[in-house]
């Protein structure tokens, strides 16, 4: 036999550990050098992690929804086929299939109930609308533990010197984080350990998994007969925590304008075609928003910022993200250094990198340091909304659908009238911490006007 370790990779510098969010492959299956068998999500990026070598499957040591450090073993490879034909593969109790209940108990959400349709019989543990302090599971690979024990590093040092262990308690900060408060009716009453919080715990739901909302806004909904209950999945948790999180931290405001874009819709019907054979993609609306705003950040730094304390960073890159809908969520690939390319560079990078997000091939490094953020929900029909900013950026551009309007319009000779023009609504939420009301106008306006007067030789 020739047994191969297949590990958990460490998936970018800040990265310490990874959930296996899917087993591509079954215990005996064969699979090549390079093909996916497993997928993995981490707090920036979901990815397909290829086999290290040939050979079959013999062994899975961490099931579905476990959360594990970067290097753990999560896997082994047989190599040597006929040995594992022999009858050496995989061990006695070695877990050839996950059974949907420990998915659903690993990834930290309610299983699915056995009344109506839902297909698996529920275990006999508290119901999601029960109260219930959570108990300590002693790996910390816990949805919930993680969240609690990133509290700040008085809050932990704090708890060391008493001898606390934040995993336990139920935290009243931002994400279910332990806050200094909370440490209180220990340190003072000479509370135990475990002892009744000094506030009712969140209960977790369908709609709002623990950790995902500090506040509760009244009782958690129950499933109904015939109700299908399934847990949230990782990316869907972060997604959930960065946008509570967001609306928390930034003062949230939005303005909308409307952007005749008949001038750029001329411009690339010229140039579709010579962009298409040099970049092997369609050239779309949006490389010329995203030079349209490039311009309008280096006019408006502030909308380029970022918070921290009572200090304002004025950022010198101009990194886009670029939000991309996957059927499984949601993910905002960086386009690093945006004001150096092209119309041409700019749909190679675009098209290049929504791509390779839909099939999990991102790098963590592609979706981090973006320094403003666009999101297009009007290819689905959205005429106008009000996108949630991505901390810990301070504004972020809404484009609704592009579509052909009616507009007066005033002729050469003075004379009003009725033309068709190729309009869309545009939307800037903005942190009013930092950005007025004036300036977020200003440099909309802006980005409007370069639009609408956007260079015939622009390329």
């Amino acid at each position: 036999m020739a047994r191969m370790d297949v590990i958990m990779p460490q998936m970018g510098e800040s990265i310490a550990e990874g959930t296996l969010s899917r087993w591509l492959k079954a215990v005996g299956d064969e699979v090549k050098r390079d093909e996916p068998i497993f997928e993995i999500s981490t707090d920036k990026v979901d990815a397909e992690i290829p086999a290290p070598a040939a050979g079959i499957l013999a062994e899975i040591l961490v099931v579905q929804g476990q959360t594990v450090p970067v290097q753990t073993v999560v896997a082994r490879l047989e190599t040597d086929k006929a040995a594992y034909a022999a009858g050496k593969g995989a061990p006695a109790g070695a877990p050839a299939a996950v059974a949907p209940v420990a998915v659903a108990a690993a990834a930290g959400g309610p299983p699915p109930k056995s009344e109506g349709s839902a297909p698996t019989p529920a275990p006999s543990h508290p119901s999601p609308s029960a109260p219930h302090s959570p108990a300590p599971s002693g790996n910390g690979n816990s949805f919930e533990e993680r969240v609690r024990t990133r509290s700040s590093p008085l809050v932990r040092k704090i708890a060391a010197e008493h001898g606390l262990e934040i995993t336990a308690m139920q935290g009243s900060g931002v994400a279910g984080r332990v806050t200094k408060k909370d440490l209180e009716p220990y340190l003072a009453g000479g509370a135990k350990q475990g002892s009744a919080p000094s506030r009712p715990p969140v209960p977790p739901s369908m709609h709002a998994p623990a950790g995902a909302s500090a506040e509760s806004h009244g009782p958690a909904p129950e499933a109904w007969a015939g109700d299908l209950v399934e847990p949230m999945t990782p990316m869907r948790q972060r997604i959930a925590q960065h946008m509570v999180q967001s609306r928390r931290t930034a003062a949230h405001v939005t303005s909308f304008f409307e952007v005749d874009l008949t001038r750029v819709s001329r411009i690339r019907a010229k140039q579709r075609a010579a962009i298409e054979a040099a970049t092997g993609y369609k050239l779309s609306y949006l490389p010329f928003i995203i030079s349209a705003v490039v311009d309008g950040l280096k006019k408006f730094p502030v909308m380029n910022a970022a918070v921290s304390g009572n200090n304002i960073i004025y950022r010198k890159q101009y990194n886009i993200g670029i939000a991309v809908a996957l059927d499984w969520g949601l993910i905002v690939p960086v386009i690093k250094k945006a004001d150096d390319l092209s119309l041409s560079g700019l749909t190679r990078a675009l098209n290049d990198l929504a791509l390779r997000a839909r099939a999990k091939k991102l790098d963590p490094r592609e979706v981090q340091d973006g320094t403003f953020t666009i999101t297009n929900p009007g290819i689905f029909g959205s005429v106008m909304g009000t996108p949630i900013i991505s901390q810990p950026q301070v504004a972020i551009l809404g484009l609704g659908a592009i579509e052909k309007r009616p507009k007066v319009i005033t002729g050469a000779d003075g004379e009003d009238t009725i033309a068709i023009r190729t309009c869309a609504f545009f939307s800037i939420s903005f942190d009013h911490r930092i950005i007025d009301g004036a300036v977020a106008d200003e440099f909309l306006a802006f980005v409007k006007k370069t639009l609408e007067s956007f260079p015939e030789s622009g390329s």
